[in-house]
């Protein structure tokens, strides 16, 4: 069939021009029931808090990685109302280090934000994190939070700038991390917080403070969360692995690994800006949410953290690894 008139966009220039800050997350919520059962009151808070509390110009790109129809609805809502600049919907579950090759290679900004989708956001967050980019040119990853678990590994580039220094740099080995803190972030990723308190008791936080060229000082703890970071773009495309690695999770040490191996710091905010938030929302932080002004769905229900009393099947010798293998053969069938 022959062609009818011409294209009307020929010849027009657009003036759209991407931010310089790209914000941009993965989301995968398979299914709203067992481990899934709040993840949509999560994101959907976690959202609340990333736009009320994003002043700086930005896009914001979601990458969803094959998440239910009501997760998808959502998002779709969510880009129908301006709230999301650029969505892309996979069809199938990519992994957590593949979807992130995708996002960010498809970043327009030069720095981009990511962030997990539960991560809770907190005023000035970006402000804070862009500064320490800004002072520490080195800088390769910055966080908003400093979390103990992160500054084990990947910190050759961070103890050689603590060794051989730089000048208006000074550096100190202190307790810095509030155990609150931490506590908090144990609870949210699963662990024992008392059990995760006392395995760190001996450590000291690595504390770098540098002359800021306006006067005053910029401080940051030596490590950052691969849950929420800020990168200049032309750094994590490097660190990303060249191939795919058909991996539906993990490689996120050996991409901090990597940021290291390129002679780049990671590095956090002294103060708390975000806040790993886990699988449910905790009577703490729905308090926060109402005392910053966020909206909560009416729904939302605080998770007691209360233990609950082991089920008969695994009092049975060996029967926690055949179970577990069991569930991870049927998630694989069931949402990949």
């Amino acid at each position: 069939m022959a062609r009818i008139g011409i294209n009307p966009a020929r010849g027009q220039v657009t003036d759209y021009r991407p931010a310089r800050i790209t914000l941009a997350m993965v989301t995968y919520i398979p299914n709203l029931a067992g481990y899934f059962e709040h993840r949509l009151e999560v994101l959907r808070l976690v959202l609340s808090s990333l736009m009320a509390h994003t002043t700086t110009p930005h896009d914001l790109m979601v990458f969803d990685n094959a998440s239910c129809p009501e997760v998808v609805s959502y998002l779709r809502q969510m880009q129908e109302q301006s709230q999301v600049d650029y969505l892309i919907l996979s069809e199938r579950n990519l992994g957590k280090v593949d979807a992130l090759r995708v996002l960010f290679n498809a970043a327009p900004g030069e720095v981009i934000a990511y962030s997990d989708d539960d991560v809770f956001f907190y005023p000035r967050w970006l402000e804070a994190q862009l500064e320490i980019l800004d002072c520490f040119p080195q800088a390769g990853m910055v966080s908003g939070i400093a979390v103990r678990n992160a500054a084990g590994h990947a910190r050759r580039s961070l103890d050689q700038l603590a060794a051989q220094g730089a000048p208006g740099l000074s550096v100190a080995r202190q307790r810095r991390i509030p155990d609150a803190w931490e506590a908090d972030w144990a609870l949210s990723t699963g662990r024992d917080p008392q059990a995760h308190l006392q395995a760190t008791q001996e450590h000291l936080d690595l504390v770098f403070r540098v002359d800021k060229p306006g006067g005053g000082v910029c401080e940051a703890i030596g490590a950052a969360s691969h849950f929420q970071f800020i990168t200049p773009r032309q750094v994590i495309l490097q660190a990303l692995p060249t191939g795919w690695t058909g991996k539906l999770m993990g490689s996120m040490i050996e991409l901090d690994e990597a940021v290291d191996d390129l002679g780049c710091l990671r590095l956090s905010t002294v103060e708390r800006y975000t806040r790993h938030l886990g699988n449910a929302l905790s009577a703490e932080v729905i308090a926060e949410a109402r005392r910053l002004r966020l909206a909560l769905e009416a729904s939302a229900v605080p998770a007691t953290g209360k233990r609950r009393r082991k089920h008969w099947l695994l009092r049975l010798p060996g029967s926690r690894r055949v179970l577990s293998g069991l569930y991870q053969r049927l998630f694989k069938i069931l949402y990949r």
